[in-house]
């Protein structure tokens, strides 16, 4: 996947980049080729060197696909982008398609002329997704065409070099778990199932499974690296030697043999006769590698990841360090409310200065290694797009009667925060309360809900949107998604969401609350916080273990947008004892001046 290095004074138009893609695919001898937003890991955040879609067509979302022929492109997002595709493409250039409304194998079918060849890179798609596309693709004569090299690296004339960030070493201290633990622990599995190895390309698995960190990608300290787990514990890793110190090797041990990141597919070529069959998450793993570990005569078996599972249900000691962030991290971005209460009213403030200004409040403590995700800071009509985010082009200022919308988080070395607030500037309007208050009273049903064992996230979606039900609305997008301990902040198998019901809900697991509502070019309402699934009591005559939900974000929630009368007994009482607890746990961390302020947000109503 080498690229042209030549540098560019200029950088090329939207319209040219395309026309060198095409020109291009031509000297590669196909039709057209698809261009996804992921990289060779397939994970939600990439470095610059991967971000080939944006480059190629100027959308920023972190899901989305473009399908570029000849004559045609075609560039397919989901729900949370459909306003901000427009925003940051050129529709003269792309059709929009809804993925849902229009998937992209049903747009192969229809638009595929018999005997084309479609190309991919089999490094940037899983085995699944190329099983669909290739199914698609002979429906309609055509042909998926694995390419040799990447067309969009031969012709990013500027395209940033790959990183090479340090490793850091995640002390047992805050991982609860020593590595050779959790190999072992993850080996046993693989004995159980008659699999001899375990290749490991998910960077968030890896990074768990090895007690090591790094910051190869915005925003998740992840290292760029892949492995191969034996049953017996031992282990290859597939990484940049000169970012392995002797302290990094002195914590893998003797049992882990460390290999240049590109040399995994000669040692898949040189594995030892006595491993025959090797455990692939082919959800999560390349169709490049599956393809090699074909090549080489061995068996491959398809699992789901058994990292996953141990790494969403935190241990004490992660979860320790999970509620210490959240208490830090409340700290801020409760200073941060206060100072917007105070110079929101001035008109001077922007999104972007506004996010920066919170940004600094976090970095403030000296435990945070970055944020968990690019803030969203919407006012007015930009809080109605859901991953929206602020460009020197769009920076809206915080001003007049309006809702402003903040989505933030920090990525501290004890723990991953993730967190929503909507506040009024001014006076809001009844429509804005009431729709506030609806969606206060599905966060609150999600957060006081109790649930037998067993029970998947996809269950207890219909608590968080049955208040917004009742008017005929609803959002766009899940209620609920995974978050790691200092790792991904959207992390799986846990999730809560009309679209699929997941896995069971484990104790440990950490998951997000958040209902919303968005009225396009008018407003946006969201109420985001973390919770962690604990043991509830059981009462007398329980027949199943009983689960409920420990909410960890501490910030208030704006009651000049609570519509009083539209609350329960219940819920009233819910709301006043989550901000005493708000209020009593922040208050020593925070100045006098804020206190004063943070008392009279978090009054009994």
């Amino acid at each position: 996947m080498m690229k042209n290095t030549r540098d560019e004074s200029v950088s090329p138009s939207p319209a040219d980049r395309l026309a060198a893609l095409r020109a291009q695919l031509k000297i590669e001898g196909v039709d057209g080729c698809l261009v996804p937003r992921g990289d060779e890991y397939q994970g939600e955040f990439v470095a610059p060197y991967a971000e080939r879609l944006a480059w190629l067509t100027g959308f920023t979302g972190s899901a989305g696909l473009a399908v570029v022929m000849s004559d045609q492109a075609a560039l397919f997002i989901d729900g949370r982008y459909t306003l901000q595709v427009r925003d940051q493409a050129d529709e003269t250039l792309y059709d929009f398609k809804h993925i849902t409304e229009k998937p992209l194998q049903t747009w192969l079918r229809e638009t595929l002329s018999e005997s084309q060849k479609l190309g991919y890179d089999p490094h940037l798609h899983t085995p699944d997704q190329v099983k669909r596309y290739r199914e698609a693709c002979e429906k309609a004569g055509a042909e998926l065409v694995a390419l040799p090299s990447n067309p969009i690296d031969a012709v990013w004339t500027d395209q940033p070099r790959r990183p090479r960030a340090p490793i850091y070493i995640h002390p047992i201290s805050l991982a609860g778990q020593s590595q050779q633990s959790k190999r072992e622990q993850i080996a046993e599995e693989l004995r159980k199932e008659g699999q001899d190895a375990l290749l490991i390309t998910a960077l968030d698995s890896l990074c768990w499974l090895f007690n090591i960190r790094g910051a190869d990608v915005e925003h998740t300290p992840l290292v760029f690296a892949s492995g191969l787990l034996f049953a017996d514990g031992r282990a290859f890793l597939f990484i940049d030697e000169d970012k392995v110190t002797p302290e990094v090797l002195e914590h893998l041990g003797n049992d882990v043999r460390v290999y240049p990141a590109d040399g995994l597919g000669a040692t898949i070529d040189a594995l030892d006769k006595a491993v025959k069959t090797v455990a692939v998450d082919k959800a999560t793993v390349s169709r490049w590698a599956v393809d090699r570990l074909e090549a080489a005569g061995l068996t491959v078996d398809s699992i789901q990841d058994p990292c996953a599972l141990p790494k969403a249900c935190k241990n004490e000691t992660e979860l320790n360090g999970v509620r210490a962030a959240h208490i830090r991290d409340g700290a801020a971005l409760t200073q941060f409310l206060a100072w917007l209460d105070q110079q929101a009213p001035s008109g001077t403030l922007t999104e972007i200065s506004a996010s920066d200004e919170l940004e600094r409040f976090r970095r403030r403590d000296n435990m945070l290694r970055g944020l968990s995700f690019p803030t969203i800071s919407g006012a007015g009509g930009n809080g109605a797009i859901v991953h929206y985010r602020a460009t020197p082009d769009t920076d809206a200022a915080i001003q007049g009667d309006m809702l402003y919308l903040v989505d933030s988080g920090g990525q501290y070395v004890d723990g991953t925060t993730d967190v929503t607030r909507t506040v009024a500037i001014g006076t809001p309007s009844k429509e804005q309360r009431r729709r506030f208050t609806q969606v206060l009273k599905g966060h609150i049903a999600l957060a006081t809900a109790r649930f037998p064992e067993g029970t998947a996230g996809g269950q207890l979606d219909a608590f968080a949107r049955l208040a917004l039900w009742v008017d005929g609305v609803d959002y766009d997008h899940g209620t609920g998604h995974g978050v790691g301990a200092y790792l991904g902040v959207h992390e799986g198998p846990q999730r809560i969401s009309k679209a699929s019901l997941g896995p069971p809900l484990k104790e440990g697991m950490v998951v997000s609350n958040e209902p919303g509502y968005y009225k396009t070019d008018e407003f946006g309402i969201r109420i985001e916080s973390l919770v962690a699934v604990r043991q509830g009591d059981a009462p007398d005559g329980a027949e199943k273990l009983l689960f409920e939900f420990e909410t960890l974000t501490l910030a208030p929630i704006d009651l000049r947008l609570v519509e009083i009368d539209l609350l329960t007994a219940n819920e009233k009482a819910w709301l006043n004892e989550y901000h005493t607890h708000v209020r009593d746990t922040l208050t020593p961390l925070v100045s006098d001046e804020v206190v004063s302020w943070l008392t009279d947000a978090t009054r009994a109503i």
